[in-house]
């Protein structure tokens, strides 16, 4: 009897209540937004190359002209990523464990890749790395032609990449007990056994995810690249700058036969990325 009674009052018993109301609505709202602004492009992207021959589709993406720009996009977006990942974390470390004059300064200038426009940033660092520019002059004469080469890229990418790592790597710089580094001092590691089975261990996972946001970056980043690339096929163009030139000649199945390719290069490159950041977080003695 007592049984029963029970149950009968589980099943007159009010529904338990959340702690966070509107799931399905926020959650709706949520995949109708992604829908709509990631997920619909894409599909009409996917759609228009449909619509082509195999043969069409591979001549077009496999041209000697395409592989050389996604050679020169891809190959630099990570060396710019690779830079960016060693001084950027450099610059993190700075900023959070010593104080100096004019640090908020340094602090805020770090954010100018994202407030500047990508076009004004692409002017000022030809400008700069003209041949006759400030840091230009100086370099050609010692035979080191920066602006409307490939290497003014790499400046370009560097440029607008450096941020995201900074500011992903500095949250977990300040969340790193000091204590940590203490006690293996105290146990007898030297400093550079400390920084790398201490500090490296635990900010790896930020600085992977820096890394991935500043390659991510540098792949789809045309206006501070263009005034300083050159543009010069098969030397100097860029994937995206390919694009627009198909574009210009009206010529949209070929752009999006390109776009669609630089889509699924890029999507297989992060998706290796994100697998190793996951390894190094669940690894025995790396961060969770």
């Amino acid at each position: 009897m007592a049984a029963t009674d029970l149950a009968a009052a589980s099943a007159g018993a009010p529904r338990a209540h959340r702690v966070h109301p509107g799931f399905r609505l926020t959650l709706g709202l949520t995949i109708t937004w992604l829908s709509l602004i990631v997920v619909l492009p894409i599909a009409a992207a996917l759609v228009k190359v449909a619509g082509l021959s195999w043969e069409d589709v591979w001549r077009i993406a496999s041209s000697e002209r395409a592989l050389a720009a996604y050679k020169l996009s891809f190959g630099l977006s990570l060396g710019a990523a690779l830079i960016n990942l060693v001084f950027g974390t450099l610059t993190a470390w700075v900023m959070v464990r010593y104080r100096f004059p004019g640090r908020r300064i340094l602090d805020a200038m770090i954010d100018l890749p994202f407030a500047l426009p990508t076009a004004v940033a692409g002017i000022a660092l030809a400008t700069l790395y003209a041949p006759s520019g400030w840091l230009g002059a100086p370099l050609a004469a010692l035979g080191l032609d920066v602006a409307f080469k490939p290497v003014g890229i790499l400046v370009a990418l560097v440029f607008v990449g450096l941020p995201f790592v900074v500011r992903t790597v500095q949250p977990a710089l300040q969340d790193l007990d000091p204590a940590l580094e203490e006690a293996a001092a105290t146990l007898g590691a030297s400093r550079a056994q400390v920084v790398r089975w201490v500090v490296i261990r635990q900010l790896l996972p930020a600085a992977l995810t820096g890394f991935t946001l500043s390659f991510s970056r540098a792949i789809g980043e045309y206006g501070s690249v263009i005034f300083i690339a050159g543009n010069i096929p098969m030397v100097s163009e860029i994937a995206p700058l390919l694009i627009v030139v198909h574009l210009e000649q009206y010529d949209y199945a070929g752009a999006t036969v390109l776009a669609v390719a630089m889509l699924v290069i890029s999507f297989v490159m992060l998706l290796l990325i994100n697998l190793a950041q996951r390894w190094s977080g669940h690894r025995p003695g790396g961060a969770h």
